[in-house]
């Protein structure tokens, strides 16, 4: 087993450590994505029935996704740094934003979704999987 994933928010206030693998590590170019990263995608990290530990409180907005999926932002309520997603529906699955790990080296998206909203000046790492919008099955 490897080492915990741990990171957090800009100025510390929430935090959180994952003991697992992630399930998919991917970028995904939807307009959601790029409003919330304030540019071309956002990079994440998806894990599946992993332990994961928080500590400090983060503030909560839903959002309806594409396919109809509510997912919960988390972000820190005084940095405004966002740390983590959550799905209500799927309470198994838990999302880190690839930008609050302490060691960002470790995350190797291996593929792109969302492509059919990409945008030239943000183009696709060579060798990543694309998909124009959520991959199904």
């Amino acid at each position: 087993m490897s080492d915990p994933f741990t990171g957090g928010c800009a100025c510390g206030a929430v935090r959180y450590s994952i003991v697992g693998e992630p399930l998919v590590m991917a970028d995904c170019q939807c307009r959601h994505c790029q409003h919330l990263s304030g540019t071309g995608h956002g990079s994440y990290l998806t894990f599946k029935d992993a332990a994961v530990t928080l500590s400090g409180e983060a503030r909560r907005w839903e959002v309806v996704g594409d396919l109809g999926t509510v997912k919960a932002h988390a972000f820190c309520p005084t940095c405004g740094a966002p740390v983590y997603l959550a799905f209500p529906a799927m309470p198994d699955l838990f999302t880190v934003h690839a930008a609050s790990l302490d060691a960002p080296e470790r995350y190797a998206p291996s593929m792109t979704l969302f492509t059919a909203r990409g945008h030239a000046w943000d183009p696709v790492a060579p060798g990543q999987r694309t998909f124009a919008g959520m991959p199904t099955g």
